[in-house]
């Protein structure tokens, strides 16, 4: 495991799908999945999260960005690896899941339930609350004491979430995962194998979803900012 530093970013680089299962083992503190967009923006607070904690390569962007700097690494998406997570540790690790609508969240608990019989879920809470609430979240999760929190709400208003929370309860392992709960509750599909593959789901994302096109350009500036070496 190697690390670079992409426009003032620290992102870590891994080989493998182990490599990073083995790295988090025991720690605490947040995994921010790194992506053109949270790359390209320029915020102070956002860059100190990213800086204090965990930043994987979950984009194609992040992936192309590490290797240019010398650093092997394979794409790890967060829709992918939260299940890993859980795969490897749902028999003697909890969770506690925030974020999505209602439906969808319930959805996602019980497939999980349905899937790992003896996983141990703390407790859930969906993405629609106001600031003024998160003390009452916080104070729920200090209660029940999950080894790992889930967060899906979109960045980068997940990254400060977890952020708050892990200021409030610091022994447990957040990771943010945007809208994995709508994919894997079966709310929303997935790109297919072949574009996963290939680093084309914000392909697929695009064509699904076309008011996305501003979101999806940030991979083209990102790019053409790193051929420049601007970043």
């Amino acid at each position: 495991m190697d690390v670079a530093v992409i426009n003032g970013k620290r992102a870590y680089g891994f080989v493998s799908t182990g490599e990073l299962l083995d790295f988090i083992e025991g720690k605490k503190g947040l995994l921010v999945a790194l992506n053109p967009e949270k790359l390209n923006r320029n915020e102070p607070l956002l860059d100190q999260i990213i800086n204090n904690h965990i930043g994987y390569p979950d984009g194609i962007g992040a992936v192309f960005a590490l290797r240019l700097r010398g650093v092997k690494a394979i794409r790890i998406t967060g829709a992918d690896f939260w299940l890993d997570i859980i795969k490897n540790n749902y028999k003697s690790k909890s969770f506690y899941l925030i974020g999505a609508r209602q439906d969808v969240l319930e959805a996602t608990v019980a497939r999980l339930k349905k899937e790992y019989p003896k996983i141990e879920i703390k407790g859930w809470r969906n993405g629609y609350f106001k600031h003024e609430e998160i003390n009452t979240i916080a104070e729920e999760i200090k209660a029940t004491e999950p080894d790992f929190v889930f967060v899906a709400m979109g960045s980068p208003r997940q990254e400060y979430l977890m952020n708050e929370l892990f200021g409030q309860f610091d022994k447990a392992l957040y990771m943010g995962l945007g809208g994995s709960y709508d994919v894997y509750s079966g709310s929303k599909k997935r790109a297919p194998k072949v574009l996963q593959v290939l680093g084309l789901e914000w392909f697929y994302r695009l064509a699904s979803e076309p008011s996305r096109w501003r979101r999806q350009t940030s991979l083209f500036v990102f790019l053409y900012r790193l051929l420049l070496k601007r970043i």
